[in-house]
């Protein structure tokens, strides 16, 4: 077992490695586990302070402290790149009979995940919307319905590039950075937490540390490429990808994608935006009926 001292808490605190298949050195250059200790550190700061309303925080009278972190396992992908952490986080707190947080952790960092809306360039009112069909071990699935969605590039963070990247590998269309539209950062605009959250959705925060960024990607089409699309293998096959694609019609979208909690927000954002007549979206409605028009 190693140990080595993570100075960015004060005091610095015991890191304890239990398996032989990661370093200090490679853990400390994972983002996703940096990241992870920065925002819950300075979360940890906030409970001696005022939030942004003027209220003491919940935990102001016996504020919670981390007392050590034990990485207990690790998977990694091809070419040496880190995949997943699994870690304890000891957090307690100075009350006469002393609390612990709950600190079991499963590291990923974060993900994209995108809407695709196709319209027919010879109706105004059809939508279809693109899904893939894909193995998810874990789900006990081989056959997934969901939106595209990949994990970020931890060296970039790059939200609309990976996202972009991600349409490409999983349906085969090349779409411009620019044509996309990022509808959790359009939704959490204007909102405030003193936290340092991502602008993005947390589907699981009672284990995992993933972050998800939906974007909008809402096209006029020809209706002979939008039925070429469908049934198309994609994905990298030698990471083990085998993904077909699924193309559905809009109306349905809440009911055949109700399992997968990334489909059910982009449905959801999307409505919501457009009920709120969000410019972006309003944008996007009259460019969409005149290339219908023309």
């Amino acid at each position: 077992m190693a140990t080595f001292k993570l100075d960015l808490f004060d005091p610095p605190i015991d890191v304890r490695i239990l398996t032989e298949h990661v370093t200090e050195e490679q853990l400390m250059n994972w983002n996703p586990f940096t990241t992870w200790a920065k925002t819950l550190k300075a979360s940890l700061e906030l409970q001696t302070q005022l939030d942004h309303t003027g209220e003491k925080h919940p935990f102001h009278e016996f504020p919670y402290t981390v007392r050590s972190v034990d990485i207990q396992a690790v998977d990694w992908f091809g070419r040496g790149k880190l995949g997943f952490v699994k870690l304890t986080a000891k957090i307690q707190n100075e009350a006469p009979n002393p609390q612990t947080l709950p600190g079991a952790v499963f590291l990923r960092g974060g993900s994209v995940a995108m809407l695709m809306i196709l319209r027919p360039s010879d109706s105004n009112s059809e939508r279809w919307v693109v899904m893939t069909d894909q193995p998810r071990i874990p789900a006990g699935s081989l056959r997934f319905w969901e939106i595209p969605a990949g994990m970020i590039d931890d060296d970039t963070n790059d939200f609309s590039g990976t996202a972009a990247k991600e349409i490409k590998e999983e349906t085969g269309l090349v779409v411009p950075r620019s044509e996309l539209i990022n509808l959790t950062e359009l939704a959490l605009a204007g909102t405030q937490v003193d936290e340092g959250l991502e602008d993005a959705m947390y589907p699981s925060p009672g284990g995992c540390d993933e972050f998800i960024a939906i974007f909008l990607w809402e096209k006029v089409m020809d209706r002979q490429e939008i039925e070429n699309m469908k049934g198309k293998l994609t994905g990298i096959r030698k990471q083990g990808e085998r993904i077909t694609v699924r193309i559905l019609n809009y109306e349905d979208l809440w009911k055949v994608g109700a399992r997968d909690a990334k489909t059910l927000a982009a449905w959801s954002l999307y409505e919501a935006l457009k009920r709120a007549k969000t410019p972006q979206l309003r944008a996007l409605s009259v460019r969409f009926l005149v290339d219908v028009l023309i």
